[in-house]
């Protein structure tokens, strides 16, 4: 029999074919008492319509936000303390990928609460080896996406996967109509992911966060196609300790791990000079004492036994970056003849590296951020020992000496630059910021520019913005808004554009109907000669943006080096 519903008054009235019912106070009495049920059956729908995708080891489901679909904590790999990681064992039932995963070890750092700006850590845990896909709700017919990874930023010390929210970039994709698919990885740091000695090179087990990163792009390869992605068109991406890692990952290794992208999308981090799993073995004997395992038949085996807490304490007394030893960094990729065969100054001079379309740039400031530890270098005779003995110990006197030429103490051409006599914290502190930042960022990613300038296209970009907002000018970091702004307007949008450009079409030229006029511009390869000079980099100011010469400072740069090629035996 069918109710029909007639609608105009204010108690609800159903009609039979010669007959009324009228269910009273409807709400109160008829509703009211079926409310579990129908909540229940109304969780059960939604669940039902919850995006869910099965892989070989599980099926995870994921959920809807807005116009983006997202899976969250998805495990790629699964690892205990010191091992290499492995794919998953099998999961039974649906996963649940609504949440992000635990973040992995952090190394804890004094200033943090000042100058590290990621979110708060909720949990952490030594099972932390999950990714985050976030793509677009509705996708066009069977068409497969282009994929962006984007590798965290950290100092090898700390950074997880959300550290970066992607949203923004995914939604605009989406906006321009070049949608993209995004994935955030985890990867172990600090000692638990960068411990060095012989124990660990003849246990297999060295860079061990570089081997999460392959592993995670393995991943994508074996299975983004199931989320919609083409796995023949992935660009990874990272910033600072993220960006090293990729370069290291483009070079030619063991694991062919050159072979698992098609374009790099670097931000302040370059292939530097890295020392050898045998230059930790300090490191790792301090970290065996320290746990009471010196002594041990298997020290290695020991380590892996000591409880998280107590190892923990022992690993965040270790230095970091920012300690008075600054970037000379514990815990960081090295040389072993495996994951990273040669030192990077070697690769990229024989042209061991991906040849692939690359977006290179850095901030103007470098080196400021890292300074900070350093106020207490109020001398030249402790800004010559420091720069010797800390950061480049194979170094003559001689040598040494003409550094202290090529920086001199004079704040007008320290850094933060172009700031003329300001800032100057201490006699030394421009001169050590405007160092260190070329010794690390400046001079290694020119020489890699001028290398792969010739053998794949490549454009650079330089972060001018802040310069006057503090004694951190343009420091290392600050280019985030400009590639991953909170939010999105016409003006704030032109470094997104250019990122989803690149990862449509390997070329990051925007075209204007994606930029407002202001700020549309065109983008030259950096071994091109444009109206701004040779080697043209797009350049970010605080009052616009413009093409300019990247030519500063390069008897510096060139001298630099130099020594680094010396320290890495190649001759050119």
């Amino acid at each position: 029999m069918m109710f029909q519903p007639q609608i105009g008054s204010k108690s609800r009235t159903y009609k039979y074919v010669d007959e009324q019912v009228l269910l009273a106070s409807y709400p109160d009495m008829f509703v009211l008492p079926f409310m579990p049920f129908l909540l229940l059956l109304l969780a059960r729908l939604t669940i039902a319509a919850a995006p869910t995708v099965s892989l070989p080891y599980g099926t995870f489901r994921g959920f809807e936000s807005g116009d983006l679909t997202q899976f969250l904590g998805v495990p790629f790999a699964q690892a205990g303390r010191f091992e290499n990681p492995r794919i998953p064992t099998h999961l039974h039932g649906i996963q649940n990928a609504t949440e992000f995963g635990p973040a992995c070890p952090q190394q804890s750092l004094t200033p943090q609460d000042v100058f590290y700006t990621g979110p708060t850590y909720l949990s952490i845990s030594e099972d932390c080896l999950t990714l985050n896909i976030f793509k677009p709700k509705l996708l066009e017919g069977s068409k497969k996406l282009p994929v962006f990874v984007v590798i965290c930023a950290g100092g090898f010390q700390l950074g997880n996967s959300r550290d970066v929210d992607v949203t923004p970039m995914l939604r605009r994709s989406i906006e321009t109509k070049e949608p993209v698919i995004i994935v955030t990885p985890n990867y172990r740091v600090s000692a638990f992911g960068f411990l060095a000695g012989k124990e660990v090179a003849a246990a297999g087990i060295s860079n061990l966060g570089l081997r999460d990163q392959i592993f995670a792009l393995k991943w994508v390869q074996r299975h983004i196609s199931e989320f919609g992605g083409d796995p023949s068109r992935v660009v990874i991406g990272g910033q600072s300790a993220g960006s090293m890692s990729l370069s290291f990952l483009a070079q030619y290794n063991k694991h062919d791990s050159h072979e698992l992208f098609h374009g790099l999308v670097q931000q302040s981090g370059p292939a530097i000079h890295i020392p050898s799993l045998a230059d930790g073995q300090a490191d790792y004997d301090a970290l065996m004492a320290t746990n009471g395992c010196a002594s041990a038949a298997d020290t290695l085996d020991c380590l892996r036994g000591v409880p998280f807490e107590s190892l923990m304490a022992s690993v965040n007394k270790t230095s970091n970056f920012f300690s008075y030893r600054s970037l000379n960094l514990t815990w960081l990729p090295r040389i072993d003849g495996d994951v990273v065969q040669r030192d990077p100054f070697t690769s990229i001079s024989q042209g061991l590296y991906a040849k692939v379309p690359v977006m290179s740039g850095m901030n103007d400031d470098e080196g400021t951020l890292f300074s900070y530890s350093t106020l207490n270098i109020t001398s030249a005779e402790e800004f010559l020992d420091y720069v010797h003995f800390n950061l480049l110990p194979a170094s003559s006197a001689n040598e040494i000496q003409k550094l202290g030429r090529l920086y001199p103490q004079d704040p007008t051409q320290g850094s933060p630059f172009n700031t003329g006599a300001a800032y100057e914290l201490t006699s030394q502190y421009k001169r050590i910021s405007a160092f260190q930042g070329d010794l690390e960022i400046t001079a290694p990613r020119r020489f890699f520019l001028e290398h792969a300038s010739q053998t794949q296209n490549v454009w650079g970009w330089l972060n001018k913005r802040g310069k006057t907002a503090s004694a951190l000018g343009a420091y290392h970091g600050s280019d985030i808004l400009i590639w991953f702004p909170p939010d999105l307007s016409r003006e704030t949008s032109m470094g997104v554009d250019a990122i989803v450009n690149f990862i449509n079409t390997l070329n990051p030229n925007v075209p204007a109907k994606h930029s407002s006029a202001n700020i549309a511009i065109h983008w030259p390869r950096w071994n091109t000669v444009s109206e701004g000079g040779s080697k043209p980099v797009l350049t970010f100011f605080d009052s616009g943006i413009n093409i300019t010469a990247e030519n500063f400072r390069e008897e510096q740069v060139q001298f630099l080096n130099s020594l680094r090629l010396d320290e890495a035996g190649v001759s050119l």
